[in-house]
């Protein structure tokens, strides 16, 4: 199943709350969820996550639909969105200036040549059940001067007040999994992607900065604040266990930091 937990103030949660549990005939393995999203859009609230698929014997994305974030969520795309032979995971929702929806994805390095994994978009149509255009490339993993593996994990797009179109997304430096940005030049979603030299987290970045972690989602507080959550470190070790991180996203002069 997909669970979720509720907090009024970030620091104390709920228990565990089932919101999408799978039913008879599913196409994925029911206990194989990860990285799923949930974003509103136009009264509905929608889950894009990833799940290994019995059909295709591949990484896809599937999308659920609900009038409420707890659920219950429905399967919509009846399977995957993404191309049967393709690898793909960590969907994640991006409305543009003109009011289309794109959802912005990883084509896995598992099934890319060399094994460098790419950033890819596409259009959805309005129901979010198929893509509504071709598959585009925005960027490889193997781009930034810092990387040292072919990933391309946890995209998630952020527009500054300027207007400068930003995506933070996650691969790995000398010292382990790092949030890395990347700005759009056109500050469209399928224009030419540049990389900031430097990662937003990484591990020994800053001090107390003393696990990597990644794969980050930007969201709003009730009292408008941002803030950036993430995991770290990216697995459990006998020194620590993996956990959510959520800290300040600071926007100054139009560039993005993470707040003390």
């Amino acid at each position: 199943a997909i669970c979720c937990r509720v907090s009024d103030d970030l620091e104390n949660w709920s228990a565990s709350l089932p919101v999408f549990v799978p039913g008879e005939g599913f196409h994925g393995k029911k206990d194989c969820f990860w990285a799923p999203e949930c974003h509103f859009y136009k009264g509905k609230f929608y889950i894009f996550t990833s799940v290994w698929s019995e059909k295709t014997q591949k990484r896809c994305i599937s999308v659920y639909r609900a009038d409420n974030p707890l659920g219950p969520f429905e399967d919509i795309a009846g399977g995957c969105i993404t191309p049967p032979e393709w690898d793909a995971i960590d969907g994640t929702l991006y409305v543009d200036e003109d009011g289309q929806p794109w959802m912005v994805f990883v084509h896995e390095w598992v099934s890319m040549p060399g094994g460098v994994g790419s950033m890819c978009a596409a259009k959805l149509a309005e129901d979010f059940t198929h893509f509504a255009g071709e598959i585009k490339t925005l960027f490889y993993a193997n781009e930034p001067a810092w990387a040292k593996a072919g990933v391309t994990d946890g995209p998630y797009l952020y527009k500054t007040g300027k207007g400068t179109l930003y995506m933070i997304w996650s691969n790995f430096d000398e010292k382990g999994y790092v949030i890395a940005l990347v700005r759009s030049k056109n500050g469209k979603v399928d224009g030419e992607w540049e990389h900031v030299p430097q990662p937003l987290y990484a591990r020994d970045l800053r001090p107390g900065y003393t696990s990597a972690g990644g794969h980050a989602m930007i969201f709003v507080t009730k009292q408008g604040e941002k803030m950036i959550v993430f995991h770290s470190p990216n697995e459990t070790t006998a020194e620590d266990f993996e956990h959510i991180v959520i800290k300040n996203l600071i926007e100054e002069n139009d560039v993005l930091r993470i707040g003390d």
